[in-house]
Parts: structure tokens; C-alpha cells; sequence
């Protein structure tokens, strides 16, 4: 016996995006309902807390139904999209299916498998579903529980102890509800579920928590009166929606704003500043755009500072290194994975040259290239902005002097670097307008003492003062 109903529809979940990120907001939609879509075709594109990306489906056919619209949050292992596969063959079913056994959810098919740029493929284990009409499954062990909260987004326990009653099933939720609903201390099996398949939803879980939470008086310690049988009303908060404007802090932008704040608290900061004269670096940035073996590069100032630091970082390597909390040790970097932060309309983010150390001066130019144009188009992969090890940041493009940048979590030390104007300045024993910048060098003072950083941010001024020692120091 065959069943054909839903045998030929294919639902295309979030993939697992790995590193301990659970979720991802829609953020365009590339195809719509009855559109035809083949394998590998980029249908969406997402961001999460480390990036956006495109996902492409794993599978030819025709689009029946968007899930979620634009601007959507939804978990990782979420059906998204549904496609009605072409060709497919009918599901076969046995004749003789026992009656307890519930239907087993649709595993994803062998062989391509969605995943996120720059991840790995989390492997899931099938779940089953709840038959209509079927009671909650009893609680498993906390020790079950525990066990898949502390694993990754997809994965589900295979072997709880103790086991389930017959004809029962274990509550539909995804890992963050269940570590929500362990935080706020309800019991999965209580909950009635509303989202899709009967599975449990954020909002279920507040709902139990209000429902619990509602009829309970304090105890009176005399004898109550009207006004002490029903607890008070939480002040409402509300704001002018005419003259104010709420913008919900997610993805990127959630990310780097956690990501500062325990990079301010964590690490103890100490920022040194240089005003410096660097007309000759000016003017040997209009040689090299006319330098034939820099053609099509991105030649600007930024280039010969990224290389001028380096050329500090080799004369001072102690000061390319990290602090290892868990082991009390500072981790010494013999490569440099240049930083370049980046401001883009989803936040600030920061991909990083990988083994900048070792490049030339045009490959430096064309790593930096394209850096900038992946970044302005929003392309940047999770995997750039990874392994960092000193950062670049060049406030100077808004026309600010300079400031105290916020270390980049993971990282010793961060670059500032300010406007370059002209201003009077004393040359050759006479003032003079002169090509001037400020720097300003913060470090992480537990592995680098102010003699250190001193000597790093001197020798970037240095090499721009007289950019032939590009030369004579590399």
C-alpha cells in the first residue's frame, strides 16, 4: 500500500549554523510561492550574530509555501520553505503498520546538505512526532535533558534514561525553548503547544509561565483584605511612537554590542596616542598609483599604515599575542591576521587578512581590496571575521582626529587611526603645512606593559614619518 499526499513536498529547514549559534532573522526572500528553483539556487538570505549569508537549496522543484516572512527570527532546524519536488517518487508505507507507532518525521535526503557558509553539517537524529490526540509525554531524566541542551542546535538525545511509557513521546521543542523553559523552571510536558507539527514556541512557554504565575496571592500573615487578593498590576511601559522610534538590537549588531562590553569588562585597556607628520607617506601613496605594478590595486594611506604596523609587529612580536583565561598563559602569534573593522548598515564588523605578515605590498593592497568590497555588499563570511590578532580601525574616513578604540575580543591590540590634515607644523626649523595624523594604540595591559605598546605605536609613527623604512626595517 502507497500513500502519495505529502510524499512529493520537501521542507527545507534552518541549517545548522554551528559555534553555538541557535538561530537566524530572514532577511530577503529570492523566490516566491510557485517559482521553480533547481539544485544549489540561493532561495534566501539570513543573518545571524555573526554575518549574512545565502542559503541555497539542496534539491530541484517548485516552490508551495514561504514559512516565515522577511525580518522573521526563526530557530535553526525550523522548516522555512516548502518545495514540491519534481518527480518524486511515492513514500512507501507498510500494509500493516503497527497502531502505537507514531509517524516518523521525513529525514533530509542523502548526499548535498544545506548548511551555512562557512560551517561544518551538524548530523541530527530522526525525531518522532506526537499522533493526534496522543498525551504529553511524560518528563525524561534531567540527565537526558541536560544532555542535549549542552549539545549542538540539531542534535537530539538518542538514548534517554530512564526510557518513556509506552505510546508516549517526549515534548517538540527546539534547544533554546528548552533551555528557556529550564531557566524559568516549567515542565515541557505541561505546556500545550501552538507552532507547526505540535511543536512547543517561546510563546507557549511565557504563556505556562503566566498561567502559573496569575492566580497566586501572597500568603497573608493577617487577615486578608480586597486589595491583598490579587497581586498588582506591572506598570505598563510605553513610549511617544511620534516622537520616539524602538529598533530591535539582533543579529550583528546584538553580537558586537555583547561582544564590546566583555571586551571593556574583561580586558583592562590602555590607549597611548602620537601626532605625526606623514607628508612623505602621502606623497609616496600618488607614486605608487602611478607604479605599474600597481595597477587596479586600492592604493590609499590605509594601506601603508596596515603595512607600517606590521613592520612594528615584527620588530615587537611579543605584542601579537592573547590572554588564555582558563590557563593563565599568553598565547604568542608567530602569523599576523590582520583586522580591518568595517562599518556596514547591519553594525560594525571586523574580517580580518589572513597571514598578512607574509604578503607584499600588492597583495597586501589586493587582500584589502577585497575586503572592503565583500564587506560593503554584505558578504562577508563568518570564517573572515574569525582568528584575528591586531585590528585597524580608521576613524579618520568621518573626519574625526582619532579616539580610544575597544579591543577586539580575543585580540592584544587595535589601531586607531584619525584625519590626516594639513596643519602648521615645525619642519626643518621653520613652521610649515604639513600632512598630520593622530594615532592612538589601545592594548590589553595583562600581556603587554606600556613599554611594549610605546615601542609598537613609535615605530608605526616612525615608518609614516619616513615611509623608506618600509625598507630599511623590513
Amino acid at each position: 500500500m502507497t500513500t502519495m499526499t505529502e510524499a512529493s513536498v520537501r521542507e527545507f529547514k534552518m541549517p545548522d549554523v554551528g559555534e553555538g549559534l541557535t538561530e537566524a532573522e530572514i532577511l530577503k526572500w529570492y523566490v516566491q510561492p510557485g517559482d521553480t528553483v533547481t539544485d544549489g539556487q540561493v532561495v534566501c538570505e539570513v543573518e545571524t550574530a555573526k554575518a549574512a549569508v545565502e542559503l541555497p537549496i539542496p534539491y530541484d522543484g517548485v516552490v508551495r509555501e514561504l514559512r516565515f516572512p522577511e525580518g522573521t527570527t526563526v530557530d535553526v532546524g525550523t522548516s522555512i520553505i516548502a518545495v514540491e519536488v519534481a518527480g518524486a517518487a511515492p513514500a512507501e508505507v507498510p500494509a500493516q503498520a503497527p497502531a502505537a507507532e507514531p509517524a516518523q518525521e521525513e529525514a533530509e535526503p542523502q548526499g548535498r546538505q544545506p548548511v551555512l557558509v562557512g560551517y561544518g553539517v551538524s548530523t541530527s537524529a530522526t525525531k518522532r512526532r506526537p499522533r493526534k490526540g496522543q498525551e504529553p509525554a511524560v518528563p525524561q531524566a534531567a540527565t537526558a535533558l541536560q544532555s542535549e541542551l549542552n549539545g549542538h542546535s540539531a542534535s537530539a538525545v538518542t538514548a534517554p534514561a530512564p526510557a518513556p511509557a509506552a505510546g508516549t513521546d517526549r515534548p517538540l521543542a527546539k534547544p533554546p525553548v528548552r533551555k528557556l523553559a529550564k531557566d524559568l523552571g516549567v515542565d515541557l510536558t505541561t505546556v500545550v503547544p501552538s507552532g507547526p507539527d505540535g511543536i512547543i514556541t517561546r510563546e507557549d512557554v511565557h504563556a505556562a509561565v503566566a498561567a502559573t504565575v496569575a492566580p497566586q496571592a501572597p500568603e497573608p500573615v493577617t487577615a486578608p483584605t480586597p486589595a491583598a487578593t490579587a497581586p498588582a498590576p506591572a506598570p505598563a511601559v510605553t513610549y511617544d511612537g511620534a516622537r520616539e522610534t524602538r529598533v530591535p538590537v539582533k543579529g550583528v549588531r546584538k553580537a558586537t554590542a555583547a561582544a564590546m562590553v566583555g571586551s571593556a569588562f574583561t580586558a583592562p585597556h590602555v590607549t597611548e596616542f602620537v601626532t605625526v607628520d606623514v607628508t612623505r607617506t602621502m606623497r609616496l601613496v600618488e607614486e605608487l598609483k602611478q607604479d605599474k605594478d600597481m595597477q587596479g590595486l586600492r592604493v590609499n594611506p590605509l594601506l601603508l599604515i596596515a603595512k607600517a604596523l606590521l613592520v612594528a609587529i615584527k620588530r615587537n612580536p611579543e605584542i601579537n599575542a592573547s590572554w588564555d583565561e582558563a590557563s593563565q598563559e599568553i598565547v604568542l602569534k608567530h602569523y599576523v591576521n590582520l583586522g580591518i573593522a568595517a562599518a556596514t548598515p547591519r553594525g560594525l564588523i571586523v574580517p580580518n587578512i589572513k597571514d598578512a605578515h607574509a604578503k607584499t605590498l600588492p597583495q597586501l593592497a589586493e587582500a584589502l581590496g577585497e575586503l572592503v568590497a565583500t564587506a560593503r555588499e554584505g558578504k562577508t563570511s563568518p570564517a573572515a571575521m574569525q582568528g584575528g590578532t591586531v585590528t585597524i580601525t580608521n576613524v579618520g574616513v568621518f573626519g574625526v582626529d582619532t579616539g580610544t578604540p575597544i579591543l577586539n575580543p580575543g585580540e592584544s591590540a587595535i589601531l586607531a587611526v584619525g584625519a590626516i590634515k594639513l596643519q602648521p607644523w615645525v619642519h626643518k626649523g621653520k613652521v610649515k603645512p604639513r600632512q598630520v595624523t593622530t594615532l592612538a594604540l589601545s592594548f590589553d595591559h595583562r600581556l603587554v606593559d606600556g613599554e611594549l605598546g610605546s615601542k609598537v605605536l613609535a615605530d608605526v609613527a616612525a615608518v609614516l614619518e619616513q615611509p623608506k623604512r618600509l625598507i630599511t626595517w623590513a
